[in-house]
């Protein structure tokens, strides 16, 4: 009898077979796009030269070879291949399958169980696969599009390697495309331009350009199709976002080290993906007046104002015409000098303010308002700056014994190259005042 799960029931002979299954890979080798992790000196090709497979977690977006690759490490390691998802699956189908796997071992084969979107087991279910995984009953390899960090226990994470695959490039999906041709033992009827749009509408995804192609391939035309043509025809995939995932943090920070970077045009790129992806510009706004704060800080003062004033504009105007103002506000922080010396100071001051906070103010500078307080000396030998020469006494204001410290350093660099004339004077000042 069959074990179950094993695969899906092969079709009849003379069944139509889709295209991304007439084309999957054979061979390791003939895997476009995940060199990096299969050659010789990759993870996946160590271990196999090695003939040393461990449990593995494959980690990458959809269309990247995750199901193909997991089916070969299995023809070439001679384990039986056993393929779930935990979408479908639950603790009964799970104890069936542990059992078969038991089974064979007895027998004398090892079994490579495939999970895939293993991130949608619960912690209990994930625990579930630890004792099956140490005895050697199963060879796991989970595949998760998230990221395994976030969605899966550590105690999986430590009995697995974690492989990542990457995206295919362009020049990925052109060889693609050209097997796909070969294939069908004709060319696409696109132009040029038309092409490399079908490319980019795949957006890295190798399943998702096949399932173009065959739609391209049976349209009946009698010249090549342009882009434009091409566009009408065909519905460009929608972004890969996730606005709670990973990728919502992957985009904002590439948003924020590219205004902190001073790039205008990559900062606008990674601001119109998160918008287009259905990004709150509520969350951008308040992150782009956080990057005022904490990358321009004094260094140019308008910048934190004019964040506000985006902000403000765009709850009056709403979308679209309100997401205008923050995108003029990225254009500006991106432009504007940067600097974190206020941010660094704050930071040094709250950590020394955490370690000393049991010290008191210098008896000068202590509030006096009653006799008592007056007589244990509250306030006695305050100079009061403005009779002071310059507006300036030079006085400590620091708890007693404690080493003044420098912690708001200028650079040299938009408005704050005045700061940094005026924090310099004042020191001088200090300085002639306390000697003398």
């Amino acid at each position: 009898m069959a074990d179950l799960f094993d695969s899906p029931s092969t079709p009849a002979p003379d069944a139509p077979r889709p295209l991304a299954d007439r084309l999957r890979p054979k061979t390791l080798a003939e895997v476009i796009g995940q060199e990096a992790v299969l050659a010789p000196d990759g993870p996946l090709g160590a271990m196999l030269k090695a003939h040393s497979l461990s449990s593995l977690i494959l980690w990458g977006p959809p269309g990247v070879g995750k199901t193909t690759i997991a089916r070969l490490l299995a023809a070439e390691t001679d384990l039986a291949f056993v393929q779930i998802s935990a979408i479908f699956t639950g603790v009964p189908e799970l104890r069936k399958v542990f059992e078969q796997a038991k089974i064979r071992r007895q027998n004398g084969q090892g079994t490579l169980l495939f999970v895939d979107e293993i991130h949608r087991f619960n912690k209990a279910q994930q625990d579930g696969f630890l004792p099956h995984m140490e005895d050697g009953t199963i060879l796991l390899v989970g595949a998760t599009t998230e990221n395994p960090s976030f969605e899966l226990n550590a105690a999986l994470l430590s009995r697995s390697q974690v492989i990542v695959l990457e995206r295919l490039s362009l020049a990925d999906l052109e060889r693609l495309a050209q097997r796909a041709e070969k294939e069908m033992a004709r060319a696409l009827p696109l132009s040029g331009e038309a092409r490399e749009s079908l490319l980019e509408m795949a957006d890295g995804d190798g399943r998702a350009l096949l399932n173009l192609i065959e739609q391209v391939a049976a349209w009946s035309v009698t010249k090549p199709l342009g882009r434009e043509e091409l566009s009408r025809r065909l519905m460009r995939r929608a972004a890969k976002y996730d606005k709670s995932g990973e990728e919502h943090y992957n985009l904002i920070s590439a948003l924020h080290k590219s205004v902190r970077g001073s790039d205008p045009d990559a900062a606008l790129y990674w601001f119109c993906r998160m918008l287009e992806g259905g990004e709150d510009p509520r969350f951008l706004a308040r992150r782009i007046t956080r990057m005022a704060v904490e990358d321009i800080g004094l260094a140019d003062p308008q910048a934190q104002e004019l964040c506000l004033h985006g902000w403000e504009t765009y709850e009056r105007l709403g979308s679209p015409e309100g997401e205008l103002a923050l995108a003029q506000a990225v254009i500006y922080l991106a432009l504007a000098p940067k600097s974190n010396a206020g941010y660094m100071a704050y930071n040094a001051a709250r950590k020394a303010a955490l370690e000393t906070g049991s010290e008191p103010p210098p008896l000068h500078i202590r509030n006096a308002p009653t006799r008592l307080m007056k007589d244990l000396g509250y306030g006695a030998g305050y100079a009061y700056d403005h009779d002071a020469e310059d507006g300036f006494s030079g006085q400590n204001y620091f708890p007693e014994g404690m080493k003044r410290p420098v912690w708001y350093q200028p650079p040299e660099r938009g408005f704050e190259r005045e700061l940094k004339k005026r924090v310099e004077y004042f020191a001088r000042l200090r300085e002639k005042r306390q000697g003398g």
